[in-house]
């Protein structure tokens, strides 16, 4: 990490609020968890009176299964941004640039510049139609975020095939691929996957996630990632919802379903991008105005947008203000919750 780069960078800007009084749709986390995650918990907070095993076996044997690879090729890690700046910290030197998707998670280009490199935005849905050959990493979030498309496996496996020709590594992002019915690109050659637990099994505080890769880049990263560095109990649930197949189909179907239903509802008033992920991105009216004058000042979308939010949270919501997404200048993003939440948010909004 160049030292140069910490003293000027930012902190990047999430949803989630820590309030629980709230219905939060700004932070994109399955409501439900899976059964007996409480019971291993509890189980895992006694033997935490020992440092965990460090090879961490059992939550690298749940996590091959859940991804379809090689038991070897995980990389626990203490959450997905864990894995995105390890796998960043591990390929990047200063004076590098990486191609970077925009908009997209805001984490991506805060990591590159802390490695003292520069990030080179691309339209995210033009990710994989880049040369690599001048970047040292290229980054692709699968379903992006905050957009919501999941790229086409096909184009994903002809990019990281042009880049392993090129010598250049793919960071895939996969935070909410288990969303969908998408197979995880974990395994391939001159490819490191980012996988986060916590959105689709709902523990977004237990910090859990994982690598994956293969030959030099595995052992780097195997190399470079801290001793213990996954917590007893978040290996220990971890492992669990891993294994929890029959709640991963059941939140697919159930998310699918009511993110259409939702989407149904936010029609007749914004225009709502498609997406294969548990949330909605937003446009109000007045975007054009903005991108027009280069996103300067307040726009007619951005006034729409400070009064959609005050409005919600007068009402006991949250909803994720997607103007902090860079190129974004008249969005929000809501989440895909539960049936009677949604309902909430719905009447609402309709009474805004």
């Amino acid at each position: 990490m160049d030292p140069d780069a910490i003293r000027t960078a930012d902190r990047v800007p999430h949803g989630g609020s820590t309030d629980p009084s709230v219905l939060d749709f700004s932070a994109n986390v399955n409501p439900r968890v899976p059964e007996g995650v409480e019971e291993v918990y509890r189980a895992a907070l006694e033997e935490s009176r020992r440092y965990p095993d460090d090879g961490y076996p059992d939550y690298r044997e749940a996590a091959a299964g859940y991804v379809g690879c090689r038991l070897e090729n995980v990389i626990p890690t203490p959450g997905g941004l864990a894995a995105i700046r390890l796998a960043i910290e591990v390929t990047v030197e200063a004076g590098d640039t990486v191609a970077v998707p925009s908009p997209s998670f805001g984490e991506y280009a805060r990591e590159v510049r802390l490695q003292g490199a520069d990030p080179h935005f691309v339209p995210h849905d033009e990710i994989t139609e880049i040369d690599p050959a001048d970047h040292a990493l290229a980054i692709v979030c699968t379903p992006n975020n905050p957009t919501g498309e999941a790229v086409e496996p096909d184009a994903l496996e002809a990019f990281a095939e042009r880049c392993r020709d090129r010598d250049t590594p793919v960071l895939v992002d996969e935070a909410f691929l288990g969303f969908t019915d998408r197979r995880s690109m974990a395994g391939r050659e001159g490819v490191i996957v980012a996988r986060s637990l916590t959105k689709l099994f709902g523990l977004p505080g237990l910090r859990a996630g994982f690598a994956v890769a293969t030959g030099e880049y595995r052992d780097a990263l195997e190399t470079a990632r801290r001793a213990w560095n996954l917590g007893t109990p978040a290996a220990a649930v971890g492992a669990h919802c891993m294994r929890q197949d029959e709640f991963v189909r059941e939140t697919r179907e159930r998310v699918r379903s009511d993110r259409e239903r939702l989407r149904d509802g936010l029609d007749d008033r914004f225009t709502v991008s498609p997406s294969d992920a548990p949330y909605l991105l937003c446009e109000l009216e007045g975007e054009e105005e903005a991108a027009d004058s280069g996103g300067a000042g307040q726009s007619p979308a951005g006034d729409a947008v400070d009064t959609l939010l005050e409005h919600a949270h007068d009402h006991g919501i949250v909803i994720r203000d997607a103007r902090t997404f860079r190129g974004l200048h008249g969005h929000v993003r809501i989440a895909v919750k539960d049936r009677e939440a949604n309902d909430r948010l719905l009447e609402v909004l309709g009474d805004e």
